[in-house]
């Protein structure tokens, strides 16, 4: 039989490594690559958007070199298939899996209507290196809550499987993609502005979406052969003034990149040569994801606190102005509001830059809860997955997978590490340029003359810290040791906090663990068994 195939590309916007795609192209006369712009789904801001228009321009550019394209409908796709069956003739419809519960639902929709309409769909998993619905089966059908647990179940399966072949026009013989000029008006890919976003709010095009950015990348980071073999992600840099990792993480996102390709590309560079290996490794990293993504599709409620089996339940505070501060970097700690104004302006920050701003929102210095923070990474995040976001959330919290609470980001310690002059700072936040080395983490401390002469009086220009790290951290481990030692496992209710006075701003409008990434997370009762002492990064 020769079908008349609509592929689905929601992630896996790329022609390598796409099983379904593939599917969709065999036995083919009639074939519509389709992705839908759901208004509904996400809250991707103006970047994120940006880089999504990027992924979906280039796809439609690799496919029309093939004689096909790419057809961009807007609406809800319980809504839009009943249509495209119709006027499309449709018999077969191929998507890759999706691992998201709203996907799962939103697909187990779709494939019902599909099967009204008499049309087969066959899905295929290519997003992530295994079936996460394998590892689950293995463990008894629950998500692994370690590292190690999960690195125990992948033996058992072997190494992931290699990548599909990349489509090209042989897999297209005598499979014609209706392509009139004509239809480019209905089925085109939008600007920005039609998307209702400004282009002028969108920051620096540092890192511009598609498979072909994607697959350019990756070649120039396996050219690095030693720097690929050497790689341990926590000895690299969050003040790195451009990035010490590999900033590959959009891309597979929205899965331009295969991680199957990536894996087995670095299997190729690690042949014959010593290289470091997981958890710190590179290999390392995308079992990180791995883990997440099981975790995910196997833990009920895993983005939110309430009804989250494996969620500490803390009585966070409900502070408005405390969260509007952090979200637009004006804590008035330097470090912080220099990470939130690069993750504003650029869509991508460093993964330790991104455990200090987490630490400080919650259990560090704010006490606001993680469900915020996780809301202003989807919006701003160029790689806002949602398994791995609410998973490092989780984390970084202190509400699941990692117990050492007394473990705290100081917002000034953390980033002397790496860069004492404060180059990091002075970039991202020029108000504070002309600060001498000494008052950049700390302006507050700086006498008047020394502001004066830096042309910035903290309180004016940039504003006092909202809080006393020292004082808010010491009572935050109190309150958080508290929420370890509640008897049962109520759902808290939030606590307005007692009104900050928030300096007027006059600013400019300009994922996992610990220090080093997370090992196995010790038992809640090991934790108990420790005394706690108060530890400063």
């Amino acid at each position: 039989m020769q079908h008349s195939s609509i592929h689905w590309f929601r992630k896996g916007l790329r022609l390598h490594d796409n099983p379904a795609l593939l599917a969709a192209a065999a036995d083919c006369r009639r074939l519509h690559p389709l992705f839908i712009l759901d208004p509904s789904s996400g809250r991707a801001g103006a970047n994120a958007q940006r880089f999504l228009l990027d992924a979906l321009r280039d796809l439609d550019g690799s496919l029309r070199e093939m004689g096909s394209r790419l057809f961009v409908v807007r609406g809800c796709p319980e809504e839009v298939f009943p249509h495209l069956f119709h006027a499309w003739g449709t018999t077969r419809l191929t998507f890759e899996v999706d691992t998201e519960p709203s996907a799962r639902r939103r697909d187990a929709a779709v494939a019902e209507l599909a099967a009204r309409h008499g049309v087969e769909v066959i899905r295929e998993v290519s997003h992530t290196l295994y079936d996460t619905e394998r590892i689950l089966a293995l463990n008894d059908g629950k998500a692994p809550l370690t590292y190690k647990r999960l690195q125990s179940l992948l033996a058992s399966l072997g190494p992931p499987e290699k990548p599909a072949p990349a489509l090209t026009p042989e897999h297209l013989r005598g499979c014609r993609t209706p392509c009139q000029l004509s239809r480019d008006a209905d089925y085109g890919v939008p600007t920005l502005e039609e998307l209702g976003q400004d282009p002028t709010e969108v920051g620096p095009h540092l890192y511009p979406g598609g498979e072909t950015v994607a697959l350019a990348r990756l070649d120039a980071l396996m050219e690095r052969t030693a720097w690929v073999c050497s790689f341990k992600k926590p000895e690299t840099e969050p003040t790195s003034l451009s990035p010490s990792t590999t900033v590959l993480s959009p891309y597979l996102k929205l899965g331009c990149l295969s991680v199957r390709t990536f894996w087995w590309r670095l299997d190729e560079v690690y042949q014959g040569r010593e290289h470091s290996q997981p958890p710190v490794s590179l290999h390392g990293q995308l079992l990180w994801r791995e883990f997440f993504y099981t975790a995910g599709a196997g833990i009920p409620n895993f983005d939110r606190m309430v009804g989250n089996p494996i969620c500490l339940q803390v009585d966070w505070d409900d502070n408005p102005q405390h969260l509007r501060a952090w979200r637009e970097g004006r804590t008035g700690y330097p470090f912080i509001d220099a990470i939130m104004t690069q993750l504003r302006a650029e869509g991508w920050i460093h993964h330790l830059a991104r455990h200090a701003i987490a630490c400080f929102l919650t259990r560090g210095d704010l006490w606001v809860s993680w469900e915020e923070g996780l809301k202003v990474f989807e919006e701003l995040l160029l790689d806002a997955d949602w398994s791995l976001n609410a998973g490092n959330w989780l984390w970084l919290s202190g509400s699941a997978f990692f117990h050492r609470y007394f473990h705290v980001y100081s917002p000034v310690a953390f980033g002397k590490k790496t860069d004492r002059d404060g180059a990091y700072i002075r970039k991202y936040l020029p108000v504070l340029k002309d600060f001498p080395a000494e008052y950049i983490y700390e302006p507050w401390k700086a006498p008047r003359a020394v502001q004066e002469r830096a042309g910035c009086l903290v309180g004016t220009h940039y504003p006092r810290p909202i809080v006393e790290h020292g004082a808010a951290s010491k009572r935050n481990m109190g309150r958080m040791k508290a929420a370890r030692t509640r008897k049962g496992n109520k759902s808290p209710k939030k606590h307005r906090a007692s009104p900050s006075t928030l300096p007027p701003s006059r600013l400019p409008s300009s994922p996992p663990g610990t220090e080093q990434e997370p090992p196995a997370s010790p038992s809640v009762a090991e934790s108990r068994r420790k005394k706690p002492k108060a530890e400063q990064r």
